[in-house]
């Protein structure tokens, strides 16, 4: 379906025009940037459906932009690339992106392979914010405000806020938390999940006489209930 946003990162100009026309005339909003600051920029204000991103880029490696985008957003992620090398490839996919497409490119099957990946994310738009009774979680620059004070949480009480806020109103149990928040490593480690949950809902406390935000299904979970 044509209409979503398609975010572009490409440092040459030719190739970020060629690509933009092809995707225009694909019938697709498309965001563009040169350099990985401005696509993670564009990222988080312009809510793409899905990025196409160049692995050698001025300021950053494009396998950085795949990870960072990957740890705040499930937006498919196409990596361009003139690199042919296999472990470019594997690295590249293990980094979070979806697909990969060597330079130079078909453009019907640049297109057919960005159809493909939205209709597999079913046309989600990452979401830069989360927002629920007073709290705002900004998933692209880590930060959270309550009320309009900025809460001050440590890595790991930002990752499990985001796991439970990303999937608001879904029960995640407590192996599928710290699998989630520690790694596989730590899917038995329930105590110390207890113990982040409890300082978390400290944190977002602020004064009130019941817990907030996060709630309890005993023996099993947690939900975000904001």
């Amino acid at each position: 379906m044509a209409g979503e946003r398609i975010l572009v990162c490409d440092d040459d100009p030719q190739i970020l025009r060629a690509l933009r026309l092809v995707l225009r005339g694909a019938g697709y909003e498309v965001l563009t940037g040169a350099t990985a600051e401005e696509a993670l920029d564009r990222a988080a204000i312009g809510g793409p459906h899905a990025a196409i991103i160049d692995l050698m880029l001025p300021d950053r490696p494009g396998i950085e932009v795949c990870r960072e985008l990957r740890s705040w957003s499930e937006l498919p992620i196409i990596v361009l690339s003139a690199v042919t090398d296999e472990q470019a490839k594997i690295e590249a996919l293990q980094s979070g992106a979806d697909d990969y497409v060597t330079k130079p490119f078909a453009p019907g099957e640049l297109v057919a392979r960005v159809q493909a990946v939205l209709r597999r994310a079913g046309h989600a738009a990452i979401e830069p914010t989360i927002e629920a009774d007073g709290l705002v979680i900004d998933l692209a620059a880590h930060s959270v405000s309550l009320d309009g004070e900025e809460v001050h949480l440590t890595p790991i009480e930002f990752a499990l806020l985001r796991t439970l806020a990303v999937n608001r109103g879904l029960l995640l149990t407590h192996r599928k938390l710290l699998t989630e928040v520690w790694g596989p490593e730590y899917a038995d480690a329930t105590p110390l999940l207890r113990t982040h949950i409890a300082n978390l809902r400290r944190k977002l406390a602020a004064g009130a006489q019941r817990p907030r935000f996060i709630r309890t299904d005993s023996g099993i979970g947690y939900r975000f209930t904001g």
